[in-house]
């Protein structure tokens, strides 16, 4: 209301609330950053590695671009001039699979107070999958990969002494 008088912004204010709002206004940056440390900091957080937490995204990101493979190879499939229904069926089936790995995994990874880190999905490597043989071939080598990628997860929980994420590992998410 009006103009500032005195170098104080809002005269209705006392002089101690325009003190507070000079303090938050000159302290917000280290405020923010603050917040956001509180924030990050769970409090159901315990014997949960930052490696583990890491190493779970990069397990989220591994099964999200598998399912998005298999989404590639289905619908290639599934184009008038290929037409292979038990393939688009197959392929189908494997991409919600996979991301229903990922679901859990992120699931997990709220249950232990971690943070999800979502990154960019790579492309698949082959956009024309040719043959039946050729896709299935592609979707071992892409399950290996998978596969491999649990291992060093498996392997991450066991050098950070984490049973949780290991007994989870062996029980929810089939290798």
């Amino acid at each position: 209301s009006g103009s500032p008088v005195c170098g104080r912004a809002r005269p209705d204010l006392p002089l101690l609330h325009v003190s507070a709002l000079s303090f938050i206004y000159y302290f917000s940056p280290f405020l923010q950053e603050f917040n956001r440390f509180i924030i990050m900091c769970s409090q159901i957080r315990q014997n949960y590695s930052e490696d583990c937490e890491a190493s779970i995204n990069k397990q989220i990101n591994m099964e999200l671009y598998a399912s998005y493979v298999y989404l590639s190879l289905s619908h290639y499939y599934d184009r008038d001039d290929i037409s292979l229904p038990g393939m688009v069926k197959f392929c189908k089936d494997n991409s919600d699979e996979e991301r229903g790995h990922a679901q859990k995994l992120m699931k997990y990874q709220n249950s232990r107070g971690g943070r999800i880190v979502l990154q960019a999905i790579a492309a698949p490597t082959m956009q024309e999958w040719g043959s039946a043989l050729d896709g299935l071939q592609a979707a071992l080598e892409l399950e290996k990969q998978v596969n491999q990628s649990l291992l060093d997860l498996h392997s991450t929980a066991g050098t950070a002494s984490d049973p949780h994420l290991t007994k989870f590992l062996e029980e929810r998410i089939p290798g």
